[in-house]
């Protein structure tokens, strides 16, 4: 049984609903000798053997943990305006924006009214507009990163951080149109209403640039050799648009 065929083994398992802790320990070692690229082709098996890229969300984040240094590793060793290394770069800041967030949210649940602290609401608004203006950055995946990732035979991870996308972009505007609505609701149920969003939102977010940076980016870095397809892509990304908070000397 090789690499992916094991990993496959195991990842059917824990979607399986077997305790993931008991194949985590099992595990441990085999996943210490994995690279990214070895994971993106069990998914992409996976994929084509008819599981739902849904279901694939769900794994555990086993095989991620092995893999948490991957992105030090790899941006080290790429210029600063490469591709990858600006949507890493783009992703510290996005992370930024979600501490932020949790962090007014936290503030936001010590309330017991409205008028304790008004500025919050703004404040929480426009960080979700913050995260809203990351868009440029899904779409240079979406339009640039991921149909070169898929033209070199991979594209099970991508398909999912698609889907994950379609989310996240929903999840975003409805924090934004809670905290623009808070004069219109109950205050108590508005608490709750957006503590939840809030939650689901910095989840979900902080877990697809996890797997982004850890799995899909070190994949694309691997299968794509070529520097001057690199240099195609860098224009590409060029013409398809930067977000208004990605440094002048990524872009």
């Amino acid at each position: 049984m090789d690499k992916t065929d094991r990993l496959i083994e195991l990842l059917e398992r824990l979607n399986a609903g077997e305790d993931p802790s008991q194949v985590k320990e099992e595990a441990q070692e085999f996943l210490s000798t994995l690279e990214a690229q070895d994971l993106s082709f069990a998914e992409q098996k996976l994929l084509e053997a008819g599981l739902a890229p849904e279901d694939l969300r769900h794994l555990c984040s086993i095989h991620m943990e092995m893999l948490k240094d991957e992105v030090t590793k790899m941006t080290s060793q790429l210029e600063k305006g490469h591709p990858i290394n600006t949507f890493v770069k783009e992703h510290e800041i996005l992370s930024s924006f979600l501490d932020k967030l949790d962090k007014l949210n936290t503030e936001l649940q010590k309330q017991n009214s409205y008028d304790e602290n008004s500025t919050l609401y703004s404040q929480i608004a426009q960080t979700a507009q913050d995260l809203l203006d990351g868009e440029p950055h899904h779409q240079r995946e979406e339009k640039v990163l991921f149909p070169a990732v898929e033209a070199h035979g991979v594209d099970g991870p991508t398909k999912v951080m698609v889907m994950e996308h379609e989310d996240l972009r929903r999840y975003k505007r409805s924090v934004l149109e809670l905290a623009n609505d808070v004069k219109n609701m109950n205050f108590t149920d508005f608490k709750n209403r957006i503590n939840s969003a809030v939650k689901i939102l910095v989840m979900a977010l902080r877990d697809h640039i996890f797997k982004e940076n850890n799995i899909l980016y070190p994949t694309a870095v691997e299968i794509i050799t070529d520097n001057n397809e690199w240099k195609e892509l860098k224009d590409k990304c060029r013409k398809s648009g930067y977000c208004k908070f990605t440094p002048e000397e990524y872009k």
